[in-house]
């Protein structure tokens, strides 16, 4: 069962290409439009000799912190294969899903939410002295996770495997439309919601603002509400139906189009 009826709502969907479909369909099937717009861009980083030495190395955990890490390190692993040896770990549920799909399933999952935070809670994240911990994730990460566990005594270093980069778009064909064709917004990263204000311009932040936003932490949310976004939702994570749960939620206190 759908959580509600989008009614023909145009929903922006910002995510990365390779990643945006399952909230598509999703928004789709809710009755939605979904209109592509991605703000961002994966890559793998430039050398990738760094990773790679790493990755070779014995550690005792090591860490996925999204979807794209696990898919850029699977290749700079010996024989291209997960190891065996350490715990596994990861930080959301399309992490998990990746891992598992490559072959083994995380022994680490946060419930609930899906952030740094909730996998900081687990109790086997409580005392890494000694433990040799490795952090797999895109170039210039948050450094909470980290941070955090080298207070716990953790030996840590970090594989940084993909990086995020700004795609060349132009805004200006949506724009002509927005009116008409969007009529929500999701921005589910930090880094979406900045690069979306640069492709967008001056010339499309009002029609941007006046636009309700899902976001997926509570400090997006804020930054969202100080930049002028009129109304801004916080989805209960990044998964795919959280977010299109946070739409619903906008949808029910709207008046219909």
């Amino acid at each position: 069962m759908n959580p509600c009826d989008l009614a023909g709502r145009g929903v922006l969907i910002t995510r990365p290409a390779a990643q945006a479909e399952g909230l598509c369909r999703l928004v789709e099937t809710a009755g939605g439009r979904a209109v592509r717009f991605p703000a961002i861009a994966i890559a793998p980083v430039a050398n990738r000799e760094p990773a790679r030495e790493l990755l070779a190395r014995e550690w005792d955990l090591i860490l996925f912190v999204s979807r794209n890490a696990v898919e850029q390190a699977l290749p700079l692993f010996p024989r291209r294969r997960l190891p065996t040896e350490p715990q596994l770990g990861a930080v959301g549920a399309a992490t998990a899903q990746a891992l598992t799909l490559a072959g083994l399933a995380p022994a680490l999952m946060p419930t609930g939410r899906f952030d740094s935070e909730s996998l900081l809670a687990l109790p086997a994240l409580a005392d890494l002295k000694g433990r040799r911990v490795l952090i797999v994730r895109g170039v210039g990460g948050r450094g909470l996770l980290g941070d955090t566990l080298i207070e716990r005594g953790a030996q840590l270093a970090y594989a940084e495997v993909y990086r995020r980069t700004l795609p060349v778009t132009d805004a200006a064909s949506l724009l002509t439309r927005w009116r008409r064709d969007v009529q929500l917004v999701t921005a589910t990263s930090g880094e979406i919601l900045d690069n979306l204000l640069t492709l967008i311009g001056e010339q499309g932040r009002d029609l941007l603002f006046d636009t309700p936003l899902v976001v997926i932490s509570e400090g997006t949310g804020k930054t969202a509400t100080a930049l002028g976004f009129a109304r801004v939702a916080v989805a209960d994570g990044a998964a795919d139906a959280a977010v299109l749960a946070a739409l619903c939620r906008i949808v029910e206190t709207t008046p219909p189009l």
